[in-house]
């Protein structure tokens, strides 16, 4: 198998020549010219290997990959690709390379999740395996494979309790950040007050801002790896200002000026450093260690705390399941809040109780 670039004319164009052997033993060889690119070539190439003139071609894992990656690189949010090429390449495909998909086993998949996958959390752990569940689903529905190797395998994960600020924390949080004219206090109180994650307040711009109606538009998210690109949920969503919030935005214009961006470009922020920030910062003055993205989590939280439906919360955080704002209920114990009064279980009065002994004596 192999893809050939070829210059004629002053014009350059791709083959793909392709080799299969059946489950008999016969051999079969078709080569095709003229593609424009080599992402069109690959693309032939993978399609030739799947189906040809009756033969059902086996396809290898890294082939196999290119094409799970090129659907996913189209299909999905740029970080999630970027976070899968990077784990598969790092991890697996070193180890499978060569293999033909269809003879990699369950047992195959549990001894990689288990023992070749080292040095990693158990959390790191499941995602591995997600993501290797992924590639052989796609391949399933493609017609390359008739089951999955990855289903029936577990991971555990010991539930993470979240950290969150509470409103005695938030006070002092941010007045030691301002008194201290800390760099990041902006950055922390937009959290704190938008709920925003970290790279949508880094994509946020001045013509996000609609001062007239009170409300920012939440429609783009930061990454390192791609720059601007779509929020989480790919989609768009507006978060309502508070007398606070405008209060600070408006300080912010005053300081920026002509700026593009609403918050200022910091070095530990564009490297992915600000959750050790953070963290440094809370451990001296002493409130609960968080990271950047609890932040988040603590104006979740309060939402709920000051009684906004769960509904309105969600579409403000930009939640695309209820299930996960509803997580949040938990860290308040809200869910389960007041159930214990009706335990019918009444301990004696003290004053009943001396009486008895008074008697016993």
């Amino acid at each position: 198998m192999s893809i050939s670039k070829i210059e004629k004319n002053g014009k350059i164009s791709y083959e793909v020549f392709v080799k299969i052997r059946d489950k008999n033993g016969n051999q079969k060889a078709v080569r095709k010219r003229g593609f424009s690119s080599e992402r069109e070539a690959k693309r032939a190439e993978f399609e030739l290997l799947n189906s040809l003139q009756g033969f059902k071609a086996k396809v290898t894992w890294d082939h196999w990959i290119e094409h799970f990656l090129e659907r996913y690189k189209n299909e999905y949010n740029g970080s999630t690709y970027v976070n899968y090429k990077h784990n598969l390449s790092k991890r697996v495909t070193p180890k499978w390379t060569g293999r033909f998909l269809d003879e990699i086993t369950t047992s195959d998949v549990h001894s990689m999740i288990f023992n070749e996958i080292t040095e990693v959390s158990s959390h790191t752990r499941k995602t591995f395996l997600k993501i290797i569940k992924r590639v052989f689903n796609m391949a399933l529905e493609e017609g390359v494979l008739v089951r999955n190797p990855a289903i029936g395998i577990k991971v555990r994960v010991a539930e993470v309790a979240q950290k969150v600020l509470n409103r005695n924390e938030i006070e002092i949080f941010l007045r030691e950040a301002k008194s201290l004219n800390h760099r990041f206090y902006t950055h922390w109180a937009m959290a704190l007050l938008t709920g925003m994650r970290s790279g949508e307040l880094q994509a946020l711009r001045w013509a996000d801002v609609d001062f007239h109606n009170g409300i920012i538009n939440i429609s783009k998210s930061y990454s390192r790896f791609l720059g601007d690109k779509s929020t989480k949920s790919a989609k768009n969503r507006v978060c309502p200002m508070s007398t606070e919030c405008r209060k600070l935005l408006t300080e912010l214009k005053l300081m920026t000026g002509s700026t593009d961006y609403v918050l200022p470009r910091l070095a530990e922020w564009s490297q992915g450093q600000q959750a050790s920030v953070i963290k440094e910062f809370c451990q001296g003055i002493g409130v609960t260690p968080i990271k950047f993205h609890d932040l988040r989590a603590t104006f979740i939280t309060q939402m709920l705390l000051n009684g906004v439906p769960i509904v309105k919360v969600m579409a403000i955080v930009g939640h695309a399941s209820l299930k996960t704002t509803q997580g949040y209920t938990r860290v308040l114990g809200n869910d389960v809040k007041g159930a214990t009064d009706s335990l019918g279980i009444s301990l004696p009065d003290s004053q009943e109780l001396g009486k008895v002994f008074e008697l016993r004596r």
